[in-house]
């Protein structure tokens, strides 16, 4: 496979015999669903023909063209949305994100984003490098769990953060509720996580011999046994996508309420529809760093949110 790239035109040659929206995302790097778009808007060519269906077969040593329309600008606009702030100063801000609020605007979410509160609580004063669409933005947590994130307001901080994310240097512990009673009750799970193969919107631990995903390592130890199910806290040495998710699913124990990676007996199935309970059952509860600027050691707490808190109640205690 060759793929040259000008502009907004990609154009290549594929390897194998596959499906369409797959081979077309293999050769050029975009996703399979934004193939799919593409192809739907008329945008993609095979053997000089538009192509029509995403599922077709295409031989290899097909010759396929491209064109990606050019993104338009994200601009993110200040919205007056409630923030709890745990601490701020002139260059960093500590919040606690509520459940089903999105971290930044993409795609279906365009406002009502953290960043959109940010932008209206510190008037703009955030660091730019991550680019207009997450200004301030140096980690993230899924939309639909809860917890602690520091965001940059300066530049320099945002350097400084994010140079201590790569190596790994920050405290991070996770609250979560799991399936099960793990065994043995403390561990460590360890293993590449990367896009799983059969699924494109999940993560996966990949095979030990993978060349690709990223190392993450995972310690857990169980602080509550519960009636089907256990209070666990989860301390991470790596951040990858859904790391905590996906590592207790690939023991066994996948997260309560969890929309991807959940495997749950119909009796806990039955609770959470009683409860209303429809997110992963994860909360970011303890945040440690070195101030970027002062170099103080900072390190803050969050209480479990009052839904995994009636959870908790509701499952109530088993015997140890």
């Amino acid at each position: 496979m060759y793929c040259n790239m000008g502009g907004s035109i990609i154009e290549g040659v594929l390897e194998g015999t596959a499906r369409l929206d797959k081979a077309l995302a293999d050769a050029s790097g975009l996703s399979r669903e934004r193939i799919k778009a593409l192809i739907g808007e008329g945008r993609v060519w095979i053997t000089g023909k538009p192509a029509t269906h995403a599922s077709a077969k295409a031989p290899e040593g097909t010759t396929f063209r491209i064109d990606v329309p050019e993104a338009a600008p994200a601009e993110a606009a200040a919205q007056d949305i409630p923030l709890v702030v745990v601490f701020e100063d002139k260059d960093l801000i500590v919040v606690d994100k509520p459940a089903g609020m999105v971290v930044h605007p993409a795609a279906g979410n365009p406002d009502g984003t953290l960043v959109n509160a940010l932008l209206h609580h510190c008037r703009g004063q955030l660091s730019g490098i991550g680019g207009v669409a997450r200004p301030g933005i140096v980690h993230r947590i899924d939309k639909d769990t809860s917890g602690l994130l520091v965001v940059a307001k300066s530049d320099a901080a945002h350097e400084g953060l994010a140079r201590q994310f790569a190596a790994h240097d920050l405290e991070r512990s996770y609250l979560a509720i799991c399936n099960g009673h793990p065994v043995p009750a403390a561990g460590t799970v360890s293993g590449r996580i990367g896009r799983s193969d059969a699924n494109r919107k999940k993560m996966a631990v990949l095979p030990k011999d993978s060349s690709r995903g990223k190392h993450a390592i995972t310690h857990y130890k169980v602080i509550e046994r519960l009636k089907g199910c256990s209070l666990v806290e989860c301390r991470l040495e790596t951040g990858r996508t859904h790391q905590v998710r996906v590592h207790l699913s690939s023991i066994g124990h996948a997260l309560l309420g969890d929309p991807l990676y959940g495997r749950l007996n119909p009796q806990v199935r039955e609770l959470l529809k009683q409860l209303g309970f429809q997110r992963q059952a994860l909360h970011a509860a303890v945040l440690g760093f070195v101030h970027p600027i002062t170099a103080d050691q900072m390190r803050f707490t969050s209480d479990l949110p009052p839904d995994m808190k009636e959870l908790i109640d509701e499952t109530g205690h088993s015997h140890r």
